[in-house]
């Protein structure tokens, strides 16, 4: 009898689980013809919002309520289905989300005719975020080309500080009273240089080569280059290896440092969530480190120390190995030149000959060490001969750290990617 009783459960269980799954199926569908093959094809990694006794405002309002925020994102490889990644990672509320929507970007605020798309989540047009966690909107069919734009309108409304961001997002960002979603163009009653709340856009791409991951802080973040135009190093990588199907999203933060925080958690603390986790990785390139030589006597970080080569590497060793434990390929990339790097702001300072002396030894490792599976030098693609602790003029934004928009350019294409596969 018990048994009896025991397999009918069984079966019952079963045909409940059946009814499910064919409940769900519809949501996470895979287009005709094959099965889905989610990758990131744009990232913004989060940070938390510092207080105001750091030397760099936020620039950011103090609080978003029945206001509509519209963002726009350059993707790398494209797709027949999308979806929408947000974060509440440095929340201590839950993030109400009363309506989003995507559509393909056209100019400034406007979208193409045609394209806008209701996100949901879990079926839901809204959706409530617990402190720290993410979010994934459900698939939306969106026919969106490589190097394509997109325009993410999230509808914020209430009261709402925006606690997880991103602070140079090198993207106009608008912001429109009340719930506008779903408009063609909104009214835009003020304008964002930050990310607020967006962390990826995903597409379903169908045969996909790979994904590479650009781990850095400014240089990678692509501060100096000029606004609106995708003109970071990352941006002219994705355009050399889009006829391969690859994508190349950007986890840099300006400010990054490998072993402190400040702008955003330190290397070792987000490379999991910003690299790893990332769908289809296969490779990252690692470009990190200047401002943990340069920020010891700047407003920066007055009292800080200067990190030694030795720290510095072994930081770069820790990476090395949480990238080998999964699996992931891992590419060195030599800390760019910065003579006379911002001495004529108020971060003054952040350059002298001790600090020169441990990024020439960290270089000198990162070239001869041997221990990442690839090197790409970024330094010797920029430096002037003539001159190696200075950029070449012509690569120069004009505050000596940062490249310009040809300087970008040129490192990307000092990049042999052959080896980003080791292939």
């Amino acid at each position: 009898m018990y048994k009896r009783v025991r397999e009918a459960r069984v079966r019952w269980w079963l045909a409940a689980l059946v009814v499910s799954l064919m409940t769900l199926a519809p949501l996470y569908a895979a287009p005709s013809g094959g099965a889905s093959h989610w990758v990131a094809t744009w990232t913004a990694s989060a940070q938390p919002v510092w207080e105001g006794d750091f030397a760099l405002p936020v620039n950011l309002p103090s609080s978003l309520w029945d206001q509509t925020v519209r963002q726009v994102a350059r993707v790398s490889v494209g797709g027949k289905q999308v979806r929408v990644v947000l974060s509440n990672a440095y929340g201590s509320r839950p993030l109400l989300i009363g309506a989003a929507h995507i559509a393909l970007a056209g100019s400034g605020a406007a979208t193409i005719a045609g394209s806008d798309r209701a996100l949901t989540f879990a079926g839901q047009s809204s959706v409530t975020t617990p402190p720290g966690a993410p979010v994934v909107s459900d698939p939306v069919a969106l026919d969106l080309a490589a190097l394509g734009s997109v325009a993410v309108s999230l509808y914020l409304p209430e009261p709402t500080a925006p606690s997880t961001f991103h602070w140079d997002a090198r993207q106009t960002g608008y912001v429109a009273a009340g719930n506008q979603v779903a408009a063609a163009t909104i009214k835009a009653d003020a304008t964002l240089n930050t990310r607020i709340f967006l962390n990826a856009v995903l597409v379903d791409s169908g045969a996909h080569a790979g994904t590479v991951v650009a781990f850095g802080d400014s240089i990678t973040d692509g501060a100096g280059s000029t606004p609106d135009r995708n003109a970071r190093w990352p941006d002219f990588l994705a355009r050399r290896l889009v006829g391969q199907n690859i994508a190349v999203v950007n986890a840099g933060i300006s400010g990054a440092r490998v072993l402190r925080d400040k702008m955003g958690v330190n290397a070792l603390a987000r490379f999991d969530r910003d690299v790893l986790n990332q769908p289809g990785v296969a490779t990252v390139i690692v470009l990190m480190g200047i401002n943990d030589i340069g920020w010891h006597g700047s407003a920066l970080g007055p009292q800080e120390p200067v990190a030694a080569a030795d720290e510095l590497i072994a930081g770069y060793r820790q990476l090395i190995a949480q990238a080998h434990v999964h699996g992931v390929r891992i590419v060195g990339a030599t800390l760019t030149p910065f003579e006379g790097a911002l001495q004529d702001t108020p971060m003054k300072g952040y350059y002298n000959l001790d600090k020169e002396r441990v990024r020439q030894a960290v270089n000198r490792w990162i070239r001869e060490g041997g221990e990442f599976d690839a090197v790409v030098d970024f330094d010797a693609a920029v430096r002037d001969p003539a001159h190696p602790q200075r950029f070449l003029p012509a690569y120069d934004s004009g505050d000596h750290l940062h490249p310009g928009d040809a300087g970008y350019q040129v490192m990307a294409e000092a990049i042999d990617t052959t080896s980003l596969f080791g292939r």
